[in-house]
């Protein structure tokens, strides 16, 4: 099932996607059914509203690679403001006052948690799944790098930084989410083209380290990690600017796109 949020007269309602058709979600708790049809264009809105964001830094062999970092032993876990969600289609908007140089694209697969999960196995990871969608970590890479304490927060957490979307793929529909291959594309340029077999912790390793003796609440958000291909691994080095549009794909989720302003 393909599970989105629009905005209408009344607020910010759900939906569902089949057969190349936009419908009006029945129902409540994601336990959805199909309702009416939907004419005309709609506000596409993040699928979900994020109770945390949790990210997994350099967990690609081949990222960690080109960012001359060893392989981790174990997760590099940051948090990410829940309040730079984005929707799809919406502008990332470059920070003014705490201006960065080195805006970078990382397009990656995001977890969506389903109910509260606590001490989850890595062979019952999978059940604690909602669903999956796609991410954008934007990230100001000289407050990664240098401004920010040594904390990555700082720099991943800016108003937009996070677009989320355009759709939230059901759980049932995705039966190994580490046999996915993502696309980013800025501005008709492939940067990264890679499957998520590169992660170094899977998905169910990740929800099981991340859940050992904490709480992951319903609508948790796990961003994975991003593949290589990021523009601060390049030679020279590539920064968003103002007027690129990024695309991320992965399907069967869909394409999330969203402008530099």
């Amino acid at each position: 099932m393909k599970i989105f949020r629009y905005m209408t007269h009344e607020g910010p309602a759900y939906g569902l996607f089949e057969n190349g058709r936009s419908y009006r979600a029945a129902g409540t708790e994601f336990a959805f059914s199909r309702g009416e049809g939907i004419e005309g264009d709609i506000e596409l809105l993040a699928p979900i509203e994020p109770r945390q964001i949790i990210g997994i830094g350099q967990n690609y062999r081949r990222h960690a690679a080109e960012s001359n970092s060893p392989v981790p032993e174990f997760p590099i876990v940051f948090y990410k403001n829940v309040a730079a969600v984005n929707s799809p289609g919406k502008p990332i908007v470059l920070p003014k006052t705490a201006v960065t140089h080195k805006p970078d694209y990382e397009g990656e697969l995001a977890v969506v948690i389903g109910r509260d999960c606590r001490d989850a196995t890595e062979e019952n990871a999978l059940a604690n799944v909602l669903g999956y969608t796609i991410a954008n970590d934007v990230s100001a890479r000289d407050w990664q790098r240098d401004w920010g304490g040594s904390q990555w927060c700082r720099a991943k957490s800016f108003d937009t930084f996070c677009p989320l979307g355009p759709y939230l793929v059901t759980a049932d529909e995705i039966p190994d989410p580490n046999r996915l291959h993502i696309k980013t594309t800025v501005s008709g340029v492939v940067e990264q083209d890679w499957g998520t077999d590169d992660m170094i912790f899977s998905v169910r390793k990740l929800i099981a380290f991340l859940s050992a003796d904490t709480t992951l609440p319903a609508l948790t958000v796990i961003l994975t990690g991003t593949p290589h291909g990021v523009g601060m691994g390049k030679k020279p080095q590539v920064w968003l600017k103002p007027g690129d549009e990024v695309q991320i794909e992965i399907q069967p989720i869909g394409v999330l796109v969203n402008r530099v302003q």
